[in-house]
């Protein structure tokens, strides 16, 4: 009889094909699009407020409302791919991502565009849980956390390409219009994912026994020829005791158990106030700059020009975590943040020159990028297999929390404290984080998963 046991030992034999390589990069389409839609609005917040005649908390609000709709999706998606699949809740995903991004290019005022955004970030928030299952249940495990790291890469590529639309169509066709065009990728992705296969992992834990084998099938001899193989190793009984470990129920209990206590604290406080400072700033970037006394165009341009540091801080954040270490890197990357971000609000605060701002902008993205790298890259080795997408998934779910305070929060502060202490507020998130890592964080470069996990 077929056990998720022996599809995941089918899964393990098998090498990093090209096949593997070209449905990963479908599934990533979600990373870069999400990042794409949530850039977009960094670069239209401003000239958003400005038609609206928004108060700086309406602003707040509107900036707030897609991960609203994130976490509601994020929380249900997970319980529809595992009664219904994974791929058909993966392409629902697209409808109400291209459904959503449409009717905001129709939003008649700020309410609908309010309810617009959040069905959009619904949509959004149902991409990560369920890209995340298929990556590992696709990618053999001695790959697998290359590749979800590699996922984190197409966030500031998104974010840049974001800037770039909007620089160069914003002042052609407006914000409307941006919102309708971006609709139209959302059909090609719906069509390019229909190349997706079910995961048998999942066909074989709902008891869909034949269509697991089949699927299964079609996947090796796919990976076959893309690998030029004539044959595969044999599945052995020791190859399924191994890989039973990687298919073994979690309970949400066990994360707070014996160790995993302090490192599931950790990681809450980690995730919650690393996104409520990146997304509370990065969310009013351009309309902050917008305040300061610069154009949209003008502002679109620089926040792009910021952005690119973005690239070589996630590639710099790759190489550290493997030469120094997780730990410290993830501690360097946040109180570099805290740094630049400070300086960056005191230069927009005090109208500095423009090679200043924009300094002070590019460190302050090369650290933040560089921080997601590590956070993804940290996160999943400080939980054991069983527990490993389970407090993983739980963390992530609680910066939510934090990314859907953040630009409420700065909405709220900026007509008391002006952009100096936005920018602070910020800093300290950054801050917060990294003792929690220095007091309860623990190191695992060098070490096998098992090592850790004991």
């Amino acid at each position: 009889m077929t056990t998720i046991a022996y599809i995941a030992a089918r899964f393990e034999r098998l090498p990093m094909s090209g096949y593997q390589r070209k449905l990963f990069a479908i599934i990533a389409t979600a990373w870069f699009f999400d990042s794409l839609d949530l850039g977009m609005m960094t670069f239209m917040l401003g000239t958003i407020k400005t038609e609206f005649a928004l108060s700086s908390t309406q602003t707040g609000l509107l900036a707030s409302s897609s991960f609203v709709g994130m976490f509601l999706g994020a929380a249900i998606a997970g319980m529809l791919a595992d009664r219904f699949g994974r791929k058909p809740v993966f392409q629902l995903s697209m409808i109400f991502w291209g459904v959503g991004s449409l009717l905001c290019g129709f939003a008649q005022n700020v309410e609908q565009l309010m309810w617009f955004r959040v069905l959009l970030g619904f949509g959004m928030g149902m991409e990560f849980p369920i890209g995340l299952s298929l990556v590992s249940e696709i990618v053999p495990a001695k790959s697998r956390g290359r590749y979800i790291a590699i996922l984190e890469g197409f966030w500031p590529l998104g974010f840049i390409c974001a800037g770039v639309i909007a620089y160069i169509f914003m002042p052609i066709i407006g914000w409307r219009g941006i919102f309708i065009a971006l609709a139209f990728p959302a059909l090609f992705v719906f069509i390019v994912r229909r190349y997706v296969p079910e995961s048998p992992r999942w066909l074989a834990e709902v008891g869909r026994n034949d269509e697991a084998d089949t699927t299964m099938d079609r996947f090796e001899a796919s990976v076959m020829r893309s690998a030029q193989m004539n044959a595969l190793p044999v599945v052995t009984r020791n190859m399924e005791n191994a890989a039973s470990a990687l298919v073994a129920k979690a309970r949400f209990h066990d994360i707070w158990q014996g160790e995993y206590f302090k490192r599931t604290l950790m990681l809450w406080g980690l995730w919650f106030f690393a996104l409520l400072g990146y997304y509370g700033l990065t969310a009013w970037l351009g309309a902050l700059l917008q305040n300061a006394g610069y154009e949209a165009t003008q502002s679109s341009l620089y926040t792009v020009y910021i952005s690119l540091a973005g690239i070589p801080g996630f590639i710099f954040a790759a190489w550290l975590v493997e030469a120094w270490g997780r730990k410290g890197t993830c501690v360097l990357m946040l109180l570099a943040s805290a740094v630049s971000a400070f300086l960056y609000g005191q230069a927009a605060a005090t109208a500095a020159p423009l090679a200043v701002l924009i300094t002070a902008g590019l460190f302050m993205q090369f650290f933040l990028f560089g921080m997601w790298s590590v956070l993804y890259a940290y996160t999943p080795e400080l939980y054991p297999t069983r527990l490993r997408a389970t407090g993983t998934g739980f963390a992530s779910s609680v910066g939510r929390f934090g990314a859907l305070l953040g630009p409420y929060i700065v909405g709220v502060l900026l007509p008391v404290t002006g952009q100096g202490g936005v920018f602070s507020m910020g800093a300290i998130s950054f801050v917060l984080a990294a003792l929690l890592i220095i007091f309860l964080g623990v190191e695992t470069k060098g070490r096998s998963l098992e090592d850790v996990s004991n």
